[in-house]
């Protein structure tokens, strides 16, 4: 099993082979011992678990995160966005500055031309520029929900990364206007009433190998009962192993009507080699069970055994949607290989450029009412996100996302429990380190388990706006048998 958790890496879509051969502990231990981290973040994040572990998370005291107008909205734009682009977003902007800035009118902020977000800029001089510090958000200095529009090229992942451990932090990018005034035209069609879905859960997971066997019956399963359980107000259905077809997922994204108010999916991403012709709009891809697993023959991954953005059928029904795909590269990539060799000669470039996942983007901004936010993984997700070695399954953050989902709490608060878990994990591992670096003998075991499972936990992130929250309508029929 230890090495079966080293090696969820996606499926390369030009050889249908792995995308990257397993490593052993040794290796991913040399790896963290070389990984330059920045010092004020680690120092940081210690504190903030601390926080989390003394108090609570979110905001500052007092201050109600599920009520914008105490907890505050903000937008985030590249300094140098396009006019274009703000016009587009104009329907959300005043939605949002009609609730967040009720109370305060600085709850609500645009943060655009020269507050915007400049080239390079880290977390805490963007911080600084606006009155902020390190500590819990202060909505009346900067609002706790921040969306940032832009792809990591314009604003880096590394910069939301950092963001998200003190707000509630979301992204969106598309490649056309129009785009972003559908998915504007969503959100508010969904918060104005309509634009409902049934009260339903679908929790769909593959069995094509080793690894998503272990992912079906350690995550999928597990919380399909749970919240079967929990919830007898919901809806709860699972596609599992057999039933987690390519046609069966393109209904759920809304291609028969049947798109759920929650889906959530563990699959396979299809990945593919630094520049090749597929990879902008393909890398992703979520591999559903038509795929014959490792022991076929070396060929390009046949399309009918994935879904990606093409697939997303014009006359889908997504208004109200929200997916999360625990999925290799489900969310976006990064220019380089985050999992960083110790020699930086050596590290791997992934892609001719930072970019997200074009499948998201287009369930995003379908124009028929698109989803209202998509969770995903920058760069390779892994099983340490739900099993620990020696202490076995690990689901309560799934499960506590999932349940404050179910609640209609905002996506960006109930993703609060992901941002808890790197917290601890980074800590943890810094710790270590030091220890290390101080002349402990390296236990190559202990650090390669927290060194990947903590850059696997910051890669977990919401694309869209961070403050839209399911709105359902009840379910007529309970759970399935």
């Amino acid at each position: 099993m230890q090495e079966e958790l080293l090696a969820l890496n996606g499926v390369n879509g030009a050889t249908g082979r792995y995308f990257m051969p397993p490593m052993s502990p040794e290796q991913i231990s040399r790896m963290a011992r070389g990984e330059r981290r920045d010092p004020s973040h680690l120092r940081e994040l210690r504190w903030w678990y601390r926080r989390i572990t003394e108090a609570f998370f979110g905001p500052k005291e007092g201050v109600d995160p599920l009520d914008l107008a105490q907890a505050g909205w903000g937008i985030i734009f590249p300094r140098d966005a396009d006019e274009q682009v703000v016009h587009a977003l104009r329907p959300l902007l005043d939605h949002r500055r009609a609730q967040a800035g009720r109370i305060n009118e600085r709850r609500y902020r645009e943060f655009t031309r020269g507050e915007g977000y400049r080239s390079d800029e880290s977390k805490p001089q963007f911080l600084a520029r606006h009155g902020v510090g390190p500590g819990p958000a202060d909505p009346d200095k900067v609002p706790y929900y921040l969306l940032i529009v832009g792809g990591p090229e314009a604003i880096p992942y590394a910069f939301q990364y950092q963001l998200d451990v003190q707000y509630a932090v979301g992204r969106i990018a598309f490649e056309r206007i129009e785009d972003y005034a559908a998915y504007a035209a969503s959100v508010v069609a969904a918060e104005t009433g309509s634009a409902t879905r049934p009260r339903r859960i679908t929790l769909f997971g593959t069995r094509s190998d080793r690894a998503t066997e272990f992912s079906a019956s350690q995550l999928v399963a597990p919380l399909a009962e749970h919240l079967s359980q929990s919830r007898p107000d919901w809806e709860v259905y699972r596609a599992i192993g057999e039933t987690a077809t390519k046609a069966h997922l393109a209904a759920l994204l809304g291609c028969d009507g049947e798109a759920p108010a929650l889906l959530f999916s563990a699959t396979h991403g299809v990945v593919f080699p630094n520049g090749h012709p597929h990879q902008l709009r393909r890398q992703g891809a979520l591999l559903c069970q038509e795929w014959l697993g490792p022991g076929a023959p070396a060929q390009a991954l046949n399309e009918a055994h994935y879904i990606w953005a093409d697939d997303v059928a014009r006359d889908a029904q997504l208004a109200g949607l929200i997916s999360c795909h625990f999925a290799c590269f489900g969310a976006g990539t990064p220019q380089w290989d985050d999992y960083a060799h110790a020699n930086a000669r050596t590290r791997l470039q992934l892609a001719p450029h930072a970019f997200l996942a074009a499948l998201p983007q287009r369930l995003l901004s379908h124009p028929r009412g698109g989803a209202l936010a998509v969770i995903g993984h920058v760069d390779r997700a892994w099983g340490y996100s739900f099993a620990w070695p020696q202490a076995g399954r690990q689901t309560d953050v799934f499960e506590s996302c999932l349940t404050r989902l179910m609640d209609g709490q905002p996506i960006g608060y109930a993703f609060e429990y992901f941002n808890q878990r790197y917290a601890e994990l980074a800590s943890d591992l810094s710790a270590a380190l030091e220890d290390v670096k101080f002349g402990k003998r390296p236990d190559h075991m202990a650090l390669a388990e927290m060194w990947t499972a903590s850059n696997d936990a910051r890669g977990f992130v919401i694309l869209g706006d961070p403050a839209v929250h399911i709105i359902t309508k009840p379910a007529a029929v309970m759970n399935d048998p």
